[in-house]
C-alpha cells in the first residue's frame, strides 16, 4: 500500500514538471507564465520529496525528506496567489501581502531544518516514518496554506459574476485545478494531526497544474485537441519512466530508458506540430472574426453613403430642372428676343445641366438599388414599341453622327413580356446610346427575334455596332458598378460606369439576362437582352 502512495508522488512530480516547461516554453517572459512555472517546480518539489519520502527506509533520510518537502510546498501557495492576482489584473492591490508573504516563507524557509517546523517522523497506520508538524507549520498551514487558497478562491468567485463568458471558462478551470491540487494535498494532513485516515486524495494533486495550464494556455473548443494529445504522451512518459524506475534487471532498465527517450524526442514534435496546427486554425478564426466585423462597418458606412446620395440627388434635382426648364424657355424666346452669341453660351448651359441631371438621376438610381427601394410596376409590354420609342428619341443624336440607325425584328409582333415600362424603356436607350457614343462610323443594328431557351420562349434584343470594341479581358467587369474600360474611359472622361450597372439589375430583377460580344478592340461589340415571352 504505501508503495502506491510513493508511487502517486512520483506521478505529481513529473505531471507537475511537464506542465511547467509546457506552459514556461509558451512565453517564458511572460509573467503569468513565470509564476506558473514556479509554482509547478514547487509542486515537483514537494511531490518527488514526498515520493523519497515513502521510499525511504531510515529515520534519518525520511525526516530529510519531509523536511524537504515542507520546502516545497512553503511556496506553491504563495505562488499560487501571486498568479491569481496577475491572471485577474488585480496584482498591484495585493503588492504588499505578496512581498510580506515572500518574506514570511523565507523566514521560515530560515528554520524548516529545525523541530519548530517539522518536529519528528514517527510510525502512522501503515506508514513506518509519518511527519509530526512543529508550532510554526501549524501556523503556516493556517494562515498561507488555507489563508491564501480561500483568499484567491473568494477573489476568482466575484471576478466569475462579471467576467464575460471566455473567461469564466478559464475561472471554472482554476477553480476545479483549485479544488483537486489543494484538496488533494491537504488529505495528507489528517494524519498530521493523528486523524487516522490515509492520504487517498494525493493522486489527485497531478490535476492541479493540469487544469490550472489549461487555463493558461487557451481554454477554447481547439485546444481539447492539445490537451488531449499532450496527456496521452505524457501518459506514455509517465509509465516508461515508471518501468524504468521499478526495472529489476540492468537490460530491462537500459531498453525502457533508452525507449523513453525516443518517445520524448518523437512527442514533443508531436504536441508542437499539433500546437501550430491549432494557433493556425485560430488565427484563421481571428481573422475571420475581424473580416465579419470589418463587413459589418462597411455595410453601415455602405448604407450611409447611399441615404446621403439619396438625399443630395433630391436637393439637386429641383434646381436642375429649374435651370434647364429656364433656359430651354430663353432659347425658345419666351422671354424676348436672344442674340445668336448668347444662345451659343445658353445652349452650353443646357448641355451641362442636362448632363448633371442625368447624372444624379443614375446616383438616385443607384441609391435605390443599393438600398432595396427600387420600385416596378409590371404589366403586359410590347418590347417592339418601346424600341420604336427609343429610334424616334435618338434619331437626331445620331444623325448628328452621321450614323444610321437600322432596326428589324422577326415573329414578335404579339410576343409580349410581362415588366415596368418605363424600366424596360431605360435599359434600351442605354444601351442604343451607347452604341452612339462610342461609334464613329455606322450602322447600329437593333434586332428583335423570338428564341426559346430550356424548353421556354424568350425574346432577344441585340444591339450591334462598328465603334471601338471591347478586351476580351475587360467583358466580365463592363456591368459591374463603376465598371468601365480603358478605352472608354479616353473615349468618355466624364462617364461614371453606372449605366450597364443599371441594365443588369432591371433585366435580372425580370427574370432575363444580358451579356456582350467583341471580337476585339476597333471591331465593334453586340450587346444582347434576353427575357421571358408572356
Amino acid at each position: 500500500m504505501m508503495q502506491i502512495f510513493a508511487l502517486s508522488g512520483l506521478i505529481n512530480g513529473i505531471c507537475a514538471l511537464c506542465f511547467g516547461l509546457l506552459i514556461i516554453a509558451k512565453n517564458w517572459r511572460g509573467r503569468m507564465n513565470q509564476l506558473f512555472f514556479m509554482m509547478c517546480l514547487s509542486v515537483a518539489i514537494w511531490a518527488f520529496s514526498y515520493w523519497r519520502w515513502l521510499s525511504a527506509t531510515d529515520f534519518d533520510a525520511a525526516l530529510f525528506w519531509v523536511r524537504m518537502l515542507s520546502i516545497g510546498s512553503l511556496f506553491i501557495p504563495i505562488f499560487y496567489f501571486h498568479w491569481c492576482t496577475t491572471l485577474l489584473k488585480i496584482n498591484l492591490r495585493f503588492t504588499y501581502l505578496v512581498h510580506g508573504m515572500y518574506v514570511i516563507a523565507a523566514l521560515l524557509l530560515a528554520i524548516s531544518n529545525s523541530s519548530f517546523f517539522i518536529s519528528t517522523v514517527r510510525p502512522a497506520l501503515f506508514f513506518p516514518f509519518w511527519p509530526r508538524p512543529g508550532i510554526m507549520y501549524t501556523i503556516y498551514l493556517i494562515f498561507i496554506y488555507l489563508g491564501l487558497v480561500l483568499y484567491a478562491g473568494y477573489l476568482m468567485l466575484r471576478h466569475y459574476k462579471e467576467a464575460p463568458n471566455e473567461e469564466r471558462g478559464q475561472i471554472v478551470y482554476i477553480l476545479l485545478g483549485t479544488i483537486f491540487g489543494f484538496g488533494g494535498g491537504a488529505s495528507n494532513f489528517l494524519l498530521w494531526y493523528e486523524i487516522p485516515i490515509a492520504p487517498y486524495g494525493n493522486i489527485l494533486v497531478m490535476l492541479f497544474p493540469f487544469f490550472l495550464g489549461y487555463a493558461v494556455i487557451k481554454h477554447h473548443l481547439f485546444d481539447m485537441r492539445v490537451v488531449a494529445t499532450e496527456l496521452l504522451v505524457f501518459a506514455i512518459w509517465m509509465f516508461l519512466f515508471i518501468r524504468g524506475i521499478l526495472a529489476t534487471a540492468p537490460l530491462e532498465r537500459y531498453l525502457d530508458f533508452g525507449l523513453l527517450g525516443l518517445v520524448v524526442l518523437f512527442g514533443i514534435f508531436l504536441i508542437r506540430s499539433v500546437w501550430r496546427e491549432v494557433e493556425q486554425r485560430e488565427q484563421i478564426s481571428a481573422l475571420a472574426f475581424k473580416l465579419s466585423a470589418a463587413n459589418a462597418e462597411l455595410k453601415k458606412l455602405d448604407a450611409a453613403k447611399s441615404e446621403f446620395i439619396s438625399i443630395a440627388g433630391h436637393q439637386l434635382r429641383t434646381p436642375l430642372t429649374v435651370i434647364k426648364g429656364y433656359t430651354s424657355m430663353v432659347l425658345e424666346g419666351s422671354f424676348g428676343q436672344v442674340a445668336e452669341k448668347s444662345k451659343e453660351a445658353l445652349n452650353r448651359v443646357l448641355t451641362a445641366s442636362t448632363a448633371l441631371a442625368k447624372l444624379v438621376s443614375d446616383l438616385l438610381d443607384l441609391s435605390r438599388i443599393e438600398t432595396g427601394k427600387i420600385k416596378y410596376e409590371f404589366k403586359e409590354v410590347q418590347i417592339k414599341d418601346i424600341v420604336h420609342g427609343v429610334l424616334q428619341e435618338l434619331e437626331e443624336t445620331a444623325k448628328n453622327k452621321n450614323i444610321n440607325l437600322e432596326f428589324a425584328s422577326e415573329n414578335v409582333r404579339e410576343s409580349k413580356v410581362i415588366g415596368d415600362f418605363d424600366k424596360l424603356h431605360e435599359v434600351i436607350i442605354n444601351l442604343v446610346d451607347n452604341a452612339i457614343k462610342y461609334s464613329a462610323i455606322g450602322p447600329i443594328s437593333i434586332s428583335l427575334k423570338k428564341t426559346a431557351r430550356d424548353g421556354a420562349g424568350q425574346i432577344l434584343l441585340a444591339v450591334e455596332d462598328h465603334g471601338m470594341g471591347i478586351k476580351p479581358e475587360d467583358i466580365p467587369n463592363l456591368f459591374i458598378k463603376f465598371g468601365r474600360s480603358d478605352e472608354a474611359k479616353k473615349v468618355r472622361p466624364d462617364g461614371m460606369g453606372l449605366g450597364l450597372y443599371f441594365v443588369k439589375k432591371i433585366i435580372e430583377d425580370h427574370k432575363g439576362r444580358v451579356w456582350v460580344e467583341s471580337p476585339g478592340i476597333g471591331q465593334g461589340s453586340t450587346f444582347f437582352i434576353e427575357l421571358p415571352v408572356q
